[in-house]
């Protein structure tokens, strides 16, 4: 009935959905298993993409030659650079989607695949023979073969939803739960764990009174994440804000004796930084307000997700608090907030490319691995796709560093430092991150892309024309010099110091109160110079121009990591017989089996002398 696959990727989440598309792109034969065809890239939490440091992850996914980006522009109904107040290092792309169509353009983008195959199923055990995985077999009895396998299982293991005192077995609401793959996992030698996540009710928007919120509008002139053609918003609908009060506060506290959370029912760590309401009022009981963000689901439904709001209390106390939040006094609730726990593998049983230690040709991607997030997800299952099709056409591993992407930065804490949280990309976690912005991610990663045959030739010309472009207008900038009488008059409406000589306009750009626009509506020379040239090219040219220094220091910061990077340790090094490393250093040195010197002083209990002695034992 199958033919044996390259690549079966079991899960079409966000992970399973990019780890499908990269695979297949690049040439492999994929068969993509999911318990419901109709739910394929499904947005089981809020209805957005991107936001700080994931609008990073998915700009890098898109130069990469993945579909994240793409979908996003497509499906949008709203966007917004956030942190424009910030540096450019912390400037973050976010948009509201239209939930049912970032699924349907998902699977369009799937079927229109060639080298994708579906089969609706579950995956209930792993063939894996000589410690190689050699295929799946599902809870029809069905065994279909392949070379490798990747899983992306999201909260589908053995998931549990709890609300208030009610739980039941499922891995999304009106879903069922995968079991079986946990306990063949175990047996296999894998350490797994619990975490949770929950989500908020959703309510009808027509039931809600917006006069008593605020209004939060889109950008003005809205970008977008993907590199390719896909077109801005022409229209947008907004979201709104409001605020929990001790009303509402004391609404809740009334279900706390039946909270699973606060009873112990709950065993899984849940995300620090996305928190319930009832854990919100909690562990910060001296804030009297919560804000809640008002969040349409599409433009063609009624449906609000209530962000700020998740909770598993009961859903009669869920309604009761609502109903005091200012603007709710009338809400009507489609459905209640859940929380679920789920079983994930911690991640430092996997290798860089998120290949298992265990199991040759088997990886993990996406919540799986103790993520959080949609974004998360995605980078990781774009990774796992391109080095499952690698592997079995013997290609080297594609591994990104922590100084070329934040989806490299994702994958090295995993590998290294696990986690016991959902883990959440931050920008905070970057140490690169003035290299690691969002206007640059093409430069960084397309032509990596299209080395490994994933990002179209199309994109690498796009990308070559908009370095030429920067380094012109740098150029430009460093050679045009403007004297007092051109410019003053527009330095004094910026309030900030005249010229008493001639200066080029890139020393003029140095100053914190200048930019390129700010020039442009002043100065006739500057608007003539820029106009020939696109928008973002410009103001890559300018970021470029203004941190130059501080890019620079990074720079050699990364000369300098790199050369530890480049230190390789031999596949099953023997650290016992290194004596000198600590007990702590050894035990997670062989847990983690890193691959460079660099990846060895990440290890959270690897202290630097330990890394001495690695780097005197191999002849440095």
């Amino acid at each position: 009935m199958f033919q044996e696959y390259d690549v079966i990727v079991v899960g079409a989440g966000h992970a399973g959905c990019e780890a499908a598309a990269a695979a297949a792109t690049m040439g492999s034969k994929v068969l993509l298993i999911t318990m419901n065809m109709h739910t394929i890239a499904q947005m089981s939490c809020n209805p957005a993409m991107g936001g700080v440091a994931k609008g990073q992850i998915v700009r890098e996914i898109d130069a990469l030659g993945g579909q994240s980006g793409i979908v996003s522009d497509k499906t949008m109904i709203q966007f917004r650079m956030l942190n424009l107040s910030k540096g450019p290092a912390m400037w973050s792309p976010r948009c509201q989607s239209d939930r049912a169509m970032f699924a349907t353009e998902w699977r369009n983008i799937l079927e229109n695949n060639p080298n994708v195959d579906f089969w609706q199923d579950t995956a209930k055990e792993l063939l894996v023979e000589d410690g190689q995985v050699k295929g799946v077999k599902t809870s029809l009895g069905i065994e279909i073969k392949s070379k490798s396998v990747v899983l992306t299982n999201g909260t589908f293991l053995n998931g549990l939803i709890h609300i208030g005192e009610k739980n039941f077995g499922g891995g999304r609401t009106g879903e069922k739960a995968a079991t079986g793959l946990t306990e063949q996992l175990v047996q296999l030698g894998f350490q797994a764990g619990r975490m949770k996540t929950g989500t908020p009710p959703r309510v009808d928007g027509r039931s809600l009174d917006y006069s008593k919120m605020e209004e939060q509008p889109g950008d003005e002139k809205p970008a977008k994440f993907s590199y390719t053609d896909t077109k801005p918003l022409a229209k947008q609908r907004s979201c709104w804000i409001t605020y929990t009060n001790q009303e509402v506060h004391d609404v809740l506290k009334t279900g706390f004796e039946k909270s699973p959370m606060f009873s112990g029912r709950i065993k899984g760590l849940g995300p620090r930084y996305c928190p319930s309401v009832e854990d919100k009022i909690n562990r910060f009981a001296d804030k009297d307000r919560h804000q809640i963000f008002v969040e349409p689901e599409g433009w063609d439904t009624v449906e609000v997700y209530v962000n700020g709001f998740s909770t598993s209390l009961p859903e009669d106390v869920q309604y009761a608090a609502l109903r005091k939040i200012p603007g709710f006094e009338n809400a009507k609730m489609f459905r209640p907030g859940y929380a679920i726990e789920y079983d994930y593998f911690p991640p430092t049983q996997l290798k860089s490319t998120l290949e298992t230690h265990l199991i040759k040709n088997l990886f993990f991607a996406g919540q799986i691995n103790g993520t959080t997030g949609y974004e998360e997800a995605a980078c990781q299952g774009l990774m796992a796709g391109i080095n499952a099709h690698r592997n079995v056409n013997d290609l080297s591993p594609f591994v990104l560093k922590r100084s070329e992407a934040y989806i490299g930065v994702l994958i090295d804490d995993l590998i290294n430092k696990g986690t016991e949280e959902p883990y959440r990309m931050f920008t905070s976690r970057a140490e690169y991150r003035t290299l690691l912005r969002q206007d640059n991610a093409d430069i960084r990663l397309t032509a990596k892309g299209y080395e490994i045959g994933l990002a179209s030739e199309d994109r690498l010309d796009a990308v070559k024309k908009k370095q030429n472009e920067v380094e012109h207008i740098i150029s430009i900038f460093a050679t045009t010099k403007v004297s007092p009488e051109e410019i003053n008059g527009a330095l004094e409406q910026m309030e900030t110091a005249l010229l008493r000589e001639k200066t080029t306009l890139s020393q003029l750009l140095k100053r914190p109160q200048i930019s390129v626009q700010k020039l442009a509506e002043h100065s006739s020379i500057v608007a003539g110079l820029i106009a020939a040239f696109e928008e973002e090219s410009v103001q890559q040219a300018e970021i470029n121009l203004k941190y130059d220094s501080y890019i620079e220091k990074e720079m050699l910061l990364v000369d300098k990591m790199n050369r530890l990077e480049n230190l390789n340790i031999i596949d099953n090094f023997n650290y016992d017989i290194v004596t000198s490393l600590s007990y702590e250093g050894r035990e997670k040195l062989k847990r983690t089996r890193p691959s460079t010197i660099g990846q060895a002083s990440r290890i959270s209990g690897v202290s630097p002398s330990d890394i001495s002695v690695l780097m005197l034992y191999i002849g440095r």
